[in-house]
């Protein structure tokens, strides 16, 4: 039968609050290792103390309970025929050579205090497993009262069991061994550590083995995300790195024919649409100049047509064909701010005094600079340009007092064929593809252009490239 709810329990907060889980995913990952190795390492080294812990839990659990209660019997049964062969001799003769023979043959020391009497029988200040099992097999190998120091002679490792007789005490000295298996134990430890510290090591230089081949896949991956030249991933590893090698193989090859290709096609349409261009051109000038004020008008359209076909195949070709070299960011900072300062424009410059060595497209790059530098000096009076390193960055920043870009807009500012500024007019702006094609060329060497605020209260352009 269906329940029927009401409609200010649907409503309520509590009903669309999300479930909790009683497993946090985010938190197992926030307390495990960052790397691969690691994370597999722990996944060895659980098990194995899980193992420890199963094994010796087993190992005391069973056979050491096992060993000891039979260690302890032998003992008791010990003490019972040296006790009774004493209560049997009645000359102190036959006496002496019963504790001669306790000494030698069971590693017992004997003595007897006659009309002694035991004042708290089995009663000791401390108790411990083995006197416990060792107290219960006295008891049923002895049947007389008792007391245990196991103790008191820590320092000669020696037991102490002191027998209740009819007419005295009997008093028994051993070593510990007669009770606690120590080698035994000794032993039982090193042979868990030692097989786990190997088991441990062999895994080890597997797992490295194997880890490396996946380092060297992301090594490649990106390298080719940053624009370098990358050869194909070989064969190697295990079925599921072969696999994502073999994925990675196809996707570099796919990807290059593509940009072949476009190059190719961009190539076909440059040359076909300035063809028509220039007939334009040459009948613009052929014609007379009784209608001056329309030529110049047709001119001015045919020079914008051709000024904006350059900026879309610009922008579709996006400088793929040019190599990737080892270049001094600064040195070519430098030379980019000189060519605007010869322009006239006021460009300070703040360039690191060591080299900001890094691997890009030189050509590609200048464009990119070129395009920030370009806008900000269309739009403000004084520009600043700072090359930094920052960890495994190398950032430049284009500073200028201009009036900015709203953070609602920034992004915005990089759609294709979008213009901030309302008008067409090509004389405050181009067609909408300057920051679309700068932010395009850096991200094709694994970077990225970010826009913030200015000291100055203008726009920040900072073009960030991986070292």
């Amino acid at each position: 039968m269906d329940q029927i709810v009401p409609d200010a329990v649907k409503d309520s907060p509590a009903a669309h609050a999300p479930r909790r889980r009683w497993f946090d995913p985010d938190a197992l990952e926030r307390v495990m290792p960052r790397t691969l190795m690691a994370r597999v390492s722990v996944t060895i080294v659980v098990p194995l103390i899980l193992v420890q812990i199963i094994s010796t839990y087993v190992f005391y659990a069973n056979l050491w309970n096992t060993m000891s209660r039979r260690m302890a019997a032998d003992l008791a049964g010990d003490i019972a025929a040296v006790a009774q062969s004493l209560h049997d001799a009645p000359e102190a003769a036959q006496r002496d050579a019963v504790v001669r023979n306790a000494r030698k043959a069971m590693e017992l020391e004997v003595s007897f205090e006659p009309g002694a009497a035991l004042s708290d029988p089995r009663a000791i200040a401390r108790r411990a497993d083995a006197v416990e099992r060792m107290e219960q097999e006295l008891w049923r190998g002895l049947q007389r009262p008792f007391a245990v120091d196991f103790l008191g002679l820590r320092s000669q490792r020696l037991v102490s069991v002191r027998v209740q007789e009819t007419d005295g005490v009997l008093t028994v000295l051993l070593p510990r061994s007669r009770i606690v298996g120590s080698n035994t134990t000794l032993v039982f430890v090193i042979w868990m550590v030692g097989s786990s510290m190997l088991l441990f090591g062999v895994a080890t230089a597997y797992l490295r083995n194997q880890v490396a081949t996946v380092r060297r896949l992301a090594r490649a991956a990106d390298a080719f995300g940053k624009g370098r030249e990358v050869s194909d991933f070989p064969d190697t590893g295990a079925f599921e790195v072969r696999q994502a090698g073999r994925a990675f193989n196809i996707m570099r090859g796919r990807i290059q024919r593509q940009i072949a290709q476009r190059t190719e096609m961009l190539a076909g349409v440059s040359h076909d649409l300035r063809t028509p261009l220039t007939r334009m051109k040459l009948q613009l000038e052929m014609m007379p100049n009784t209608q001056a004020d329309d030529i110049a008008a047709l001119r001015e359209d045919v020079a914008e047509m051709e000024r904006m076909l350059e900026a879309y195949l610009a922008f579709a070709r996006g400088e793929g064909t040019e190599t990737p070299v080892p270049v001094n960011l600064g040195e070519l900072v430098e030379l980019i701010v000189a060519r605007f300062r010869r322009e006239g424009a006021a460009i300070t410059l703040h360039t690191p005094p060591t080299p900001l060595n890094v691997i890009l497209k030189p050509v590609a790059y200048d464009r990119s600079v070129s395009n920030l530098i370009g806008n900000a000096v269309r739009y403000a009076r004084n520009i600043t340009v700072t090359a930094r390193r920052v960890d495994e960055f190398i950032y430049v920043d284009v500073d200028d007092d201009g009036p900015g870009i709203p953070e609602g807009k920034r992004e915005e500012a990089f759609r294709a064929f979008h213009r901030l500024e309302p008008s067409r007019n090509p004389k405050t702006g181009g067609v909408g593809l300057g920051l679309t094609i700068a932010r395009d060329i850096i991200r094709g060497m694994g970077g990225d252009i970010i826009l913030g605020n200015a000291p100055a209260g203008g726009l920040r352009a900072s073009l960030r490239l991986p070292v």
